[in-house]
């Protein structure tokens, strides 16, 4: 799987262990490296759907947003990267045909703060 960043801050989070320690601790760093292998080990999305962290599509306003579970209260937000976006006859999102992803932002479910 392709994946990008917004800025290299969030990059570094997420793929620098002790960035990832500083800013989330160190459990919620380790998850987040898993998740992060997991990604970076997927061919397609659709691979990822049935693994631990619930990945899964946002709705209403954040429609078109995967979110997966770190550390409660942490998750991890992206989008799918592809042009143009793999999606099915019924407009829904094909996750067997995304191959790329853009992290979006690590996300507090309490605060809805940004948290890198």
């Amino acid at each position: 799987m392709d994946i990008t960043f917004p800025d290299n801050k969030l990059k570094r989070i997420c793929s620098e262990e002790k960035w990832g320690i500083r800013q989330l601790g160190p459990r919620c760093a380790k998850i987040l490296r898993t998740r992060m292998a997991d990604l970076q080990a997927a061919v397609f999305l659709e691979d990822l759907r049935f693994l631990p962290g619930r990945y899964h599509e946002l709705r209403e306003n954040r429609a078109g947003r995967i979110s997966v579970d770190l550390e409660h209260p942490y998750r991890l937000l992206f989008v799918p990267a592809n042009e143009p976006i793999p999606l099915k006859a019924d407009g829904a999102l094909d996750w067997s045909r995304v191959t790329a992803v853009h992290i979006i932002e690590i996300e507090d479910t309490h605060n809805r703060k940004n948290r890198r």
